[in-house]
């Protein structure tokens, strides 16, 4: 064997690796184009919460910053007014 000669084994280990990297690259891919799919086109449900104002009696006391469920939606700086 001189020192030019590639044993066989290092370049199937080479192509293994090279392929467990693109296998993995390609999953990320997937997932977060998955990901980016479902925020896009999924629209979540109103949830009940205290409104601006409403005093319903919760010791927590946060609120939706603006509320897309309400009929009318006005600016918080109308609201301070």
């Amino acid at each position: 064997m001189t020192a030019m000669e590639k044993p066989v084994g290092r370049s199937r280990m080479k192509i293994a690796v090279a392929l467990a990297i693109a296998v993995g690259v390609a999953l990320i891919v997937a997932a977060n184009a998955h990901l980016l799919y479902v925020a896009m086109t999924s629209q979540p449900d109103c949830v009940a919460h205290v409104r601006r104002g409403d005093s319903a009696g919760t010791d927590t006391g946060f609120s939706a910053a603006t509320s897309s469920c309400s009929a009318a939606l006005t600016p918080a700086h109308a609201m301070r007014e």
